[in-house]
């Protein structure tokens, strides 16, 4: 079984320190956001063929590599790089620590061992297509030489996105109703390019869930969750035989379990498809227990944080704050992340 860390939040950067105290325990526990069913998922060698940790900033995880790698568990980093502007990802670290960070891993243990992400690409006023092609192009080549590939795809517009995303372009002037369009017009040939920018720097570029967008000899389908790649980090075959299982339409990932909570993550994305609302998501954290078997409990899922009010989109009081008061907290916020991680160093 491969353990998938998270694609629903950024358990890296928010909750290492939960995630070792379970991998202690050797299990951890999960509600089903569909159904409330609650599971009991073993993080024992036994039973985990290796983690993928998905990231924004692994700063906080690192220090606890080194134990996961000594208890033998193989282990990949799904490592989102972007560098967007901060209306874009509100609590996002520099992308100048990140690069770090990428470096120092291929550094420690092998360019095999993390994967750049430079997705969900983003059409905006901020981010217009020239921007892409520059912002790309200096972090292939800041990444030269720390991976061996590069997953890209382009923003889906689902229901929350597009609140959210109509949300931020009010509060912070910006504008993105192109972006569907540029993404049907332009976002293939964009693909072909940043594949030729990627193979100039060492790396292969393959789309995620997005078959639409593949070209043949060029560009090739990501595998996020990949045991193949695990394998040639373990330097042996899994244990288990992982069968190629998709977790949505169109991914070519293989077979894994998720350990994640939607509505649990405040690097405060305002594309992000795993968050409704950013405060629930800060509240939300705040209100983490560490020691607990759950990353979230289930006495507290989404549906009763916010009861009926769901179709008004209003906040629960615990979660609303005054704009002034998030502004001066985010910039809190987003200082102390810089200074943890220069401490890294």
């Amino acid at each position: 079984m491969i353990i998938s860390a998270s694609y629903k939040t950024d358990i890296p950067a928010f909750y290492s320190e939960w995630f070792m105290n379970r991998l202690h325990a050797g299990s951890c526990k999960m509600v089903n956001p569909y159904g409330g069913q609650i599971y009991t998922i073993s993080l024992t060698r036994e039973d985990v063929d290796g983690f993928v940790f998905w990231t924004k900033n692994i700063g906080p995880l690192l220090k606890h590599l080194p134990e996961v790698r000594e208890r033998s568990y193989p282990f990949i980093v799904q490592y989102t790089i972007t560098g967007y502007p901060r209306e874009l990802e509100y609590r996002v670290i520099n992308a100048t620590y990140t690069i770090a960070h990428m470096q120092r891993l291929a550094h420690t243990y092998g360019p095999a061992v993390a994967v750049w992400r430079y997705d969900p690409i983003v059409f905006s006023s901020l981010t217009p297509i020239d921007w892409h092609r520059r912002n790309f192009a200096s972090l292939a080549q800041a990444l030269e030489g720390a991976t061996d590939e590069v997953i890209i795809s382009f923003a889906q517009i689902y229901k929350k996105t597009k609140r959210n995303m109509t949300q931020a372009a009010q509060e912070f002037g910006f504008s993105w109703h192109e972006h569907e369009i540029i993404c049907q017009e332009q976002g293939r040939d964009l693909a072909v390019e940043f594949a030729q920018i990627a193979a100039a720097h060492g790396m292969q570029l393959k789309i995620c869930s997005q078959k639409a967008f593949l070209v043949p000899g060029v560009t090739a389908e990501a595998r996020c969750v990949d045991a193949q790649r695990l394998e040639k980090v373990a330097g042996h075959a899994l244990a288990h035989t992982i069968q190629l299982k998709g977790n949505r339409q169109e991914c070519g990932c293989f077979a894994s379990r998720d350990i994640g909570e939607y509505d649990t993550c405040p690097h405060g994305c305002v594309y992000c498809y795993a968050v409704q609302h950013r405060d629930l998501a800060l509240s939300r954290y705040k209100a983490h227990d560490p020691p607990g078997a759950f990353l979230f409990p289930p006495r507290d899922t989404l549906s009763s944080d916010l009861g009926q009010t769901m179709d008004s989109q209003v906040i629960p009081a615990v979660a609303v704050r005054k704009k002034a008061d998030v502004d001066k907290e985010t910039r809190a916020t987003h200082a102390q992340a810089e200074l943890r991680q220069q401490r890294l160093f």
